[in-house]
């Protein structure tokens, strides 16, 4: 996927290019600005071929990656983290909340046979309502628990999209069985920092296909309020 949100006659102002990494489906979002700067969000590439499909795409694009952002830290969301941190020099930017997660994140992936070389801590954390800028673009960060402890999402307002991680699918939520899990606080996430969004945001989610606002705020058989 790649799209290109602009005002009629203006000049791009966020690119957004989603790969599909590691045998957990995760999307991975690069989002860039015609300043060439970019943020990667999740990073969940596992293997050598997917780093490198990620590498090449941020070089035949001329871009800067600037900051790496976390939607959660399950484990399928953090295995590309290492290589970006190596190959970019970044710092992970996410919530001290999601400690619980990395802390056992190396077993987990041990049960779950994926490729773990090591666990990145967040160094920053990004706080509900905070502005993730880069480039000449703005992210807001809106705080929704739930699905896991210190599960963020990233809106962009001006281009009316918002990355979900795991917290709203295509006409399903995150599951709220594993630890830190809970329905109650997941659908009042929902209810109280994605509904309120305006209808035409387009939704995308941690996995599978975009989705919008207005479409799940009606039909989501696990959330809908009309």
């Amino acid at each position: 996927m790649y799209l290109c949100f602009s005002d009629a006659k203006e000049s791009c102002m966020i690119e957004l290019k989603r790969f599909v990494f590691n045998a957990f489906q995760v999307n991975t979002y690069v989002l860039s600005d015609e300043t060439g700067e970019c943020v990667i969000v999740d990073a969940a590439c596992s293997v050598t071929e997917e780093q490198e499909t990620l590498e090449r795409y941020i070089r035949t694009h001329s871009l800067r990656p600037v900051r790496l952002l976390s939607t959660h830290a399950h484990v399928d969301h953090i295995l590309g983290n290492p290589y970006i941190v190596d190959h970019y020099g970044l710092k992970l930017e996410g919530h001290f909340d999601s400690k619980i997660y990395l802390d056992h994140a190396s077993q987990f992936a041990f049960s779950y046979d994926l490729p773990l070389t090591r666990v990145e801590p967040v160094s920053r954390q990004l706080n509900d309502g905070e502005l993730v800028r880069f480039g000449n673009s703005t992210l807001k960060v809106l705080y929704t628990p739930g699905h896991a402890l210190g599960s963020l999402c990233f809106y962009a307002e001006k281009e009316a999209f918002v990355i979900t991680g795991d917290v709203l699918f295509r006409d399903s939520i995150g599951r709220t069985d594993l630890p830190g899990g809970d329905y109650e606080v997941l659908r009042q996430s929902i209810w109280e920092k994605l509904f309120v969004l305006p209808e035409n945001t387009i939704v995308y989610p941690g996995h599978g296909p975009e989705t919008s606002i207005g479409r799940e705020k009606t039909g989501n058989p696990f959330v809908a309020i009309g």
